[in-house]
């Protein structure tokens, strides 16, 4: 997996953050609450270690820090996965204690409810490495993309992957529903509109099903690249937002241009 030579982040992402931080005072205290900087209630958590005021949160000068290096990471990790040699990285201890100081996860992921697609295993990370949002059919709301904004804009996370999958129930009920006219239950039907632009009518069947689950990762994908305060940090090239697929099939994660 490649991030269409995404220039690095000249300062790294840390520097980048205390850089929004000055210019955005408000966000620091956003910041405090979300990331566990400000851990008033830490002591709550059943056998939790204390924490001394000020210890690093993770070593993130090991965590990748540009585009290409965060794809890299996930390129990996699906590798290990699908190869039966996962790490089960950072789930020790010493990560959990160091956790509780705050997070500096490397990657977005926007996938699937579905239960067969978890990012941290499919990816094989741990702890603090990925920044998860999932919705159905990866279906963009105003909580979603606010969440991928905050992993984005708070954290200083250079990469956001839109991850589809092979098989997407979301995707079958929507074309499904728009072959028959009928309406989906609840707010089910709100997922379905959702996806229908994403219908590729050219085919027919499961192959219906299939092209249309490879056409919304593409929509989404497109939907959050335009979204202002995401454009101004791709064409910096301190971020990139790609698009993906998982196969069921093979276990294999697979960009999606």
């Amino acid at each position: 997996m490649t991030a269409n030579s995404q220039p690095p982040i000249a300062d790294g992402r840390n520097r980048a953050v205390r850089a929004t931080t000055a210019q955005h005072p408000r966000r620091t205290v956003l910041r405090a609450a979300l990331t566990g900087a400000a851990a008033a209630g830490s002591g709550l958590a059943l056998g939790s270690p204390a924490v001394a005021a000020g210890s690093p949160a993770v070593a993130s000068t090991t965590r990748p820090s540009t585009p290409e290096a965060a794809l890299s990471a996930l390129a990996a990790g699906n590798r290990r996965w699908r190869t039966l040699r996962e790490q089960h990285p950072d789930e020790t201890s010493t990560i959990r204690e160091e956790l509780i100081a705050g997070q500096h996860p490397f990657a977005v992921i926007l996938g699937c409810v579905d239960s067969r697609v978890s990012p941290e295993l499919v990816f094989d990370q741990g702890l603090g490495d990925l920044l998860t949002v999932r919705s159905a059919g990866e279906v963009l709301d105003e909580a979603v993309i606010g969440s991928i904004a905050y992993g984005v804009l708070e954290l200083g996370i250079p990469l956001v992957m839109v991850l589809g999958h092979q098989s997407c129930g979301a995707v079958s009920a929507a074309v499904q529903a728009d072959g028959s006219g009928q309406k989906l239950p609840s707010h089910i039907q709100y997922l379905a509109d959702q996806i229908s632009p994403a219908i590729d009518h050219s085919v027919d069947g499961d192959a219906r099903i299939d092209a249309t689950i490879t056409a919304n990762i593409r929509l989404v994908r497109s939907r959050l690249a335009a979204e202002p305060d995401l454009a101004a940090r791709i064409e910096t090239g301190q971020l990139a937002v790609v698009g993906a697929r998982y196969e069921l099939t093979t276990q294999r994660v697979h960009r999606i241009s």
